[in-house]
C-alpha cells in the first residue's frame, strides 16, 4: 500500500469515530441544573454557633462564663461524636 492509501483510511477512521461520539454525545439525556434558592443556601441558625460567637468576642474574659464553658464543652461533644454527659442527679440531702 502506498502513503496515500494509509492516509486516507486514517482520515475515515477518524470520521467515523468523531462522528460516533457526536451521536453518543446527542442521544445523552442530560438533568436539568437543578437551581437552589437563597434562603435553602442559608444554615438554620444554630443556637450553639451564636453562643461561640458570644464567647469569641468575650475574649480573655469567656473563660470565666459559664456559659461559655458549657458551649465549649457542648462543641467538643459534637466534634467527637460522643452523647452529652448526662445532668448529675440530686443528692437528698442538698437542698
Amino acid at each position: 500500500m502506498d502513503g496515500k492509501v494509509l492516509a486516507r483510511i486514517g482520515a475515515i477512521i477518524f470520521i467515523a469515530i468523531a462522528i460516533t461520539a457526536t451521536v453518543i454525545e446527542m442521544t445523552r439525556e442530560e438533568e436539568p441544573a437543578r437551581v437552589r434558592s437563597a434562603p435553602e443556601l442559608q444554615p438554620e441558625a444554630d443556637p450553639l454557633r451564636l453562643t461561640l460567637r458570644r464567647c469569641q468576642r468575650l475574649g480573655e474574659a469567656a473563660t470565666s462564663d459559664a456559659a461559655c464553658l458549657s458551649a465549649w464543652a457542648e462543641s467538643r461533644d459534637r466534634f467527637l461524636g460522643r452523647s452529652p454527659a448526662p445532668a448529675a442527679p440530686a443528692v437528698e440531702g442538698e437542698r
